[in-house]
Order: structure tokens, then sequence, then C-alpha cells
């Protein structure tokens, strides 16, 4: 969503920007290329993870079950506060509460991702525990007046209006020689970037990794910014970045990802685009059950290069053998559109100027 705010603001400067979301609000401070009004609100409850590669289905479903119980409160409370900003349009990814909202405000609602809740939670067992909780996102999913579809998705069945748009990726801005020269990683062996998250992989053989001749491996420690210390560390062939230190740098996440030669990660819509966009390789590991994981792992070799680790290799360092038959994948011919952002910030502009006749109507260039 970052890569669409700043693909409008490109488009558009002079547009006012509202976020209200649980994400961090660093993450927007270093990312966003341009003035956001940010709140800190939760607007959906996701999954639960209980690390990087294990959610609790059971615990998914009680928070789900709970937060959209209250879904009409929750509407009413944040449509007075869209009045009051006076929003033209609501953009979600794809909390059901920001249709519930549109619908309560009168302000056109488009929706973007690959999947929907509705779709995720179906496919949980313990949802017939919860009889109230599919009707209730479906309702609000009906209630848009768009969805904007990425490659690789599921669901989208509640909604009446639905484009399919190329790939929302962060593009690397610096070269491979840049950001090894700015980060201080050697150039001498192919690098691995280990990409797991805000909980990243603590039981992970750093030492077993230390000791490769055949690869570098880079991980970030993603911490609270704002301390005093850099906590990057190197051992050997195995090199922990800090999150702040390579800000710092001037260097993005998306740079590491195209300096890269792989990525060692769980399957997930981000991190495969980036993958895309940058041409670099991807080895996966399995990460419980969430439903997306199907698709993406059945879209995956179409679109790029990649290959599966299981869990007690990827544990124990034993990444080689896995690297070296990855690596050795001919490139694919063509590559998927990557422009997604563009697309999608086109789309909203248009729809800010000519709202849908059953919302009301608002002035131009507000967002």
């Amino acid at each position: 969503m970052i890569e669409v705010i700043n693909a409008v603001l490109a488009q558009r400067p002079e547009t006012r920007i509202g976020v209200r979301t649980s994400a961090p609000r660093w993450l927007f401070d270093l990312t966003a290329k341009g003035r956001i009004n940010f709140s800190s609100v939760e607007t959906d409850t996701g999954v639960v993870q209980l690390d990087s590669l294990t959610l609790d289905e059971a615990d998914s479903i009680r928070r789900a079950s709970s937060f959209h119980a209250d879904l009409v409160t929750r509407a009413a409370s944040e449509t007075r506060v869209l009045r009051e900003i006076d929003a033209g349009l609501i953009v979600g990814d794809i909390p059901p509460l920001a249709f519930s909202v549109g619908a309560s405000a009168g302000i056109p609602t488009i929706a973007i991702g690959n999947f929907t809740w509705d779709w995720v939670y179906a496919d949980y067992p313990r949802v017939r525990l919860a009889p109230n909780l599919l009707p209730s996102i479906r309702g609000a999913y009906a209630k848009a007046y768009m969805a904007l579809r990425l490659p690789m998705s599921g669901g989208f069945g509640n909604i009446a209006n639905v484009k399919d748009i190329p790939f929302i990726a962060r593009h690397a801005t610096k070269t491979r020689a840049e950001v090894c020269a700015a980060l201080k990683i050697p150039t001498n062996k192919p690098i691995v970037l280990v990409s797991f998250g805000g909980y990243g992989i603590p039981s992970l053989d750093t030492e077993t990794l230390g000791k490769s001749k055949k690869y570098t491996i880079v991980t970030t420690t993603n911490v609270p910014l704002g301390r005093r210390k850099d906590t990057s560390e190197r051992k050997g062939a195995f090199i922990s970045l800090d999150e702040e230190a390579i800000y710092d740098a001037k260097v993005r996440y998306e740079d590491l990802v195209g300096a890269a030669d792989a990525v060692v990660t769980k399957p997930g819509y981000g991190i495969i685009a980036e993958a895309i966009a940058n041409d670099t390789a991807i080895l996966y590991t399995s990460r419980g059950h969430f439903p997306e994981y199907d698709v993406l792992v059945k879209e995956m070799p179409k679109v790029t290069r990649c290959a599966f680790i299981s869990h007690d290799e990827l544990f124990a360092g034993k990444w080689d053998a896995h690297l070296d038959k990855l690596l050795a994948q001919p490139k694919h011919k063509k590559k998927p559109d990557t422009n997604g952002a563009e697309i999608a910030a086109d789309i909203l502009l248009k729809t800010l100027d000519n709202p849908p006749k059953r919302a009301r109507g608002r002035a131009k260039k507000k967002a």
C-alpha cells in the first residue's frame, strides 16, 4: 500500500493521504515519499502468528469473530472520523471494516489485495463455531465499489466490480555494488537474503551458515527504531544487519533484495512480488495452514525461479545444495509486469475525481 501511496503522490503531490492502520508508524516514516496523516487503529485481526512459520487457527477465528461481531459500532466510529477529515475515497487492503465505513459515510471504497479474509477463514474448520463471521465479512465486501485484484489471488466472490492489475512491487533504486559498499557486504560470493518478517527465525543455525564457503548470508533485525547502538553482527559468511543502520546508510529493503542473488523466505505476496521485480530467485519453506500458501506455490514457478526447502534443512543451515540447484535454473524469458502501483494510483485518482453515483460526491484532489 505504501507503493500505491507513493504512486498517487507522484502523480498528484497535493493529494491529502490519511492512513489508519495497526502497522508501525516508522515503516511509513521511512518509506512514504510524501506527507501523510497517520493514525494508529485496529482495522482487522488477520491471522494470529505464533512465530514466522506457525499460526494459531483457533485464536485467529476467535479474534476475527469478536472483532466483526462489533463491525456496525466500529464502522460508526470510523465514519465520524472520515467525515471530519472530509475523505473523498477509502482504499483498503483488505479489511472488511473499510467497506462498511464507506457505505455508512457515503464515500466510495476500493479494495486492493490478492485475497479476501472470508476466503481465508472459510478454509479453517473452526469457522463453524463462529456462524456469523463469514456472512459479516462477505456483507461488508459486497459494499465495495471496486476491487483491484492482484495476481496469485483467492476470494473476491462477493465484490461485483473486480479489475485485475499487475503486481505491486518495490523496485531497487541502487545497484548491487552501491548496496554492498554502503552496508559493507562482501561481493566475492553470491548473496543470499533471509527474509521472514518481524518474527525472524530465532532457532536458525547461524554457526553453520557462517561457515558457508559458497554464499554470503544476510539477514536484518527488525526492532524498534531510535536505539543509540547499531546491533549489526558478522559471523563469517553470516551477516545480520540492523534495520535502522540500513536506512541510515540510505539503503532500502528493496535495494537489499535487488542486491541478493536469492532470498530465503516463507511464501508471501510482498516478498514474491519484490523478488520478481528485482530478478531475485526464491528458496521457500512451508508456512503453516494459510490458504494463500497453496496458491502462491502453484503460481510461483510460472513467474520466477523458485525451489523448496524443508523446515529441518532450513533450521539446520543446510542450504548450499538447494541454492546451487535454484541458481542453476534458467531465468524466465519474460518477466511479469510489476507496475501495479502506478495503474492502481491512476484508477484511484480517476475515482476520486469522478465518484460513482451511489456514493456521495466529494471535491477533487481529496483522499
